[in-house]
């Protein structure tokens, strides 16, 4: 008898055939006429259940460059598996045609060329018209939100949040979970999840003075759809004290809790749970990590780590769908749930193309709404950009360059250090460098630039936690972002060596001196998680130097040697 896990196997293979996935389909007609609407979202109606998926949105709400990541390592077990993989791999990998709007869409290769081939990508009003696709199609389906919504861009600092919080209401977001969205402090957080009109869940979110799952968040809620009784759980951000200042949210601790998530599991199912739906901030191999712990989940929809891949990863009997970030994509996710069991899916990463896709004009009226007292503010240009500027991978980006540079110059610093975050849309070179632009890439609620002075020994156990962090072969020990950008200051560093070995090769590039242990040197940063932090805020640091330049033009940057690869 066949089992479920074969029936899964059996809906991959059959995506190679039909394209469940959606790439495939369009890409072979965009090669003979120009993509459409309607051959992004063309999807054959599927089982009994439809689940839409949005993540890591940052608050952008309009439409952006976004270059996919050049370097995303995996380690351990999952050395050279899904999503750590990236340009010419990940497009033989997944089958996609070099050069078609597909590749452009999940990879960094040919990016400015094909950039200005197939345009922007995103906006909310375009989410919103595929949102309003599926569910004329399956009026039921269920849209839930994995968090990092809050925050991210100029107008969402301005409003504490408020502009996202009323575009994903106005959406009809039916959940969600939640990281950055703790970064306004839990006051404000208690504020707005007092008026959502979906739970804020969190089944990992505890009270810190009883150590004892939070009353005020539901671990998990109910839906009833296509017949199936569904169980959506919620898991939290788990490492926010340690990634996000915990002096903001000081009620509330977190962790992964897989002892708690399989107590969720069980008690759900013993309610009559026919499908049971994991709502995850945790990063894509956290995820699976505690897929292969805990039995009786069906999906996990992952997010935190920006992953966005084409195809469902199967870990045991679930699915882990990763849906990308800053509103590039939104996943369909069709589902065949007999007698409390799923048999079978469809799933496509539906790519938000924003020439091809129609706003949908009551969204995009909102948001305009939403920008207009701020209009003039973002949109003032600072400066231009030679060099096309991102921020996305396990190492500096262009963006991470210049503000690593305008720290270095502002502040009068031997050494530069900016936070390893994913968030931040891209610019191809010859656009004009807005203040949203430079907010898209610093703007949070502790951006205050240091000076300070470290070690050369202090130093080297940063760039080695932080390593750590990302390289620990154990994903329940990867607790933060990429790596620390770095500016003034080279390394190597081996990513199979253990822990407290990875760095070596520190030099000063200003004089090519090797870092001293005993030294102290000038260093500027942002992000501290100490409260006592003083400095200007990030963003004026970055227009100021961007205002006396002019123009950005940045050269390649050699200063990491990466090596245990």
């Amino acid at each position: 008898m066949i089992s479920r896990r074969e029936f899964l196997q059996a809906s991959i293979a059959a995506s190679a055939l039909y394209g469940i996935s959606g790439f495939g389909n369009w890409s072979k007609l965009s090669a003979q006429q120009a993509l459409t609407q309607d051959d992004l979202l063309r999807f054959d109606t599927f089982g009994n259940v439809s689940l839409i998926h949005v993540t890591d949105i940052h608050a952008h709400l309009k439409p952006i460059w976004f270059r996919e990541p050049e370097w995303n390592i995996g380690v351990g077990d999952v050395t050279g598996k899904p999503p750590h993989v990236v340009g010419k791999d990940f497009i033989e990998m997944f089958n996609l045609t070099p050069g078609s709007p597909e590749a452009y869409a999940l990879t960094y290769v040919d990016f400015e060329a094909l950039g200005r081939t197939y345009g922007r990508m995103g906006g909310m009003d375009r989410v919103a018209t595929v949102v309003n696709a599926i569910r004329a199609d399956r009026p039921d389906a269920l849209l839930l939100d994995g968090g990092d919504t809050w925050h991210g861009s100029m107008t969402s600092y301005l409003t504490k949040g408020q502009d996202m919080v009323n575009v994903m209401n106005a959406l009809g977001v039916e959940a969600m979970t939640s990281h950055w969205e703790w970064t306004f402090g839990q006051d404000r957080v208690r504020e707005i999840v007092d008026g959502l009109p979906f739970p804020f869940l969190g089944q990992n979110i505890f009270d810190n003075e009883w150590n004892e799952p939070s009353e005020e968040f539901d671990p998990y809620t109910w839906f009833e759809r296509g017949g199936v009784k569904i169980a959506v759980i919620g898991q939290a951000f788990p490492y926010m004290p340690i990634a996000n200042p915990g002096w903001k949210f000081p009620d509330f601790s977190f962790g992964i809790r897989d002892g708690r998530m399989q107590e969720m599991v069980d008690e759900v199912r013993a309610q009559g749970a026919d499908l049971v739906v994991v709502l995850s901030h945790n990063g894509f191999d956290v995820d699976r990590q505690m897929a292969s712990r805990v039995t009786g989940i069906d999906v996990v929809l992952t997010g935190h780590t920006h992953d966005a891949l084409p195809e469902p990863v199967i870990v045991g009997e679930t699915l882990l769908i990763a849906s990308g970030s800053h509103g590039k994509f939104v996943t369909r996710l069709d589902l065949d749930v007999r007698d409390g069991q799923m048999m079978g899916f469809r799933h496509k990463l539906i790519p938000v193309f924003s020439d091809v896709i129609t706003p949908d004009a009551d969204m995009a009226a909102l948001i305009d709404n939403e920008r207009a007292p701020y209009k003039d503010q973002l949109e003032e240009v600072i400066g231009h950009t030679d060099s096309l500027l991102y921020r996305r991978g396990n190492f500096n980006g262009t963006w991470d360059d210049l503000i690593c540079e305008a720290i270095m110059e502002e502040r009068d610093t031997e050494i530069a250090m900016s936070p390893g975050v994913r968030w931040g849309a891209s610019l191809l070179p010859g656009d004009a460098i807005t203040r949203e632009d430079i907010h898209s890439v610093t703007s949070m609620t502790y951006g205050e630039c240091y000076r300070t002075e470290m070690t050369g020994d202090f130093l080297k156990v940063v760039l080695e936690d932080v390593a750590d962090n990302i390289f620990n072969p154990d994903p329940y020990f990867q607790q933060g972002g990429d790596m620390v950008r770095i500016g003034g200051l080279g390394y190597r560093v081996d990513v199979s060596a253990p822990v407290n070995q990875r760095i070596s090769d520190m030099t000063l590039l200003s004089t090519g001196e090797a870092i001293d242990p005993e030294r102290n040197y000038v260093v500027g940063g942002w992000a501290s998680v100490n409260p006592e932090t003083e400095g200007p805020q990030i963003w004026d640091v970055v227009e100021n130097h961007i205002r006396k330049i002019g123009r950005v033009a940045l050269q390649p940057n050699t200063s990491v040697q990466v090596t245990g690869l």
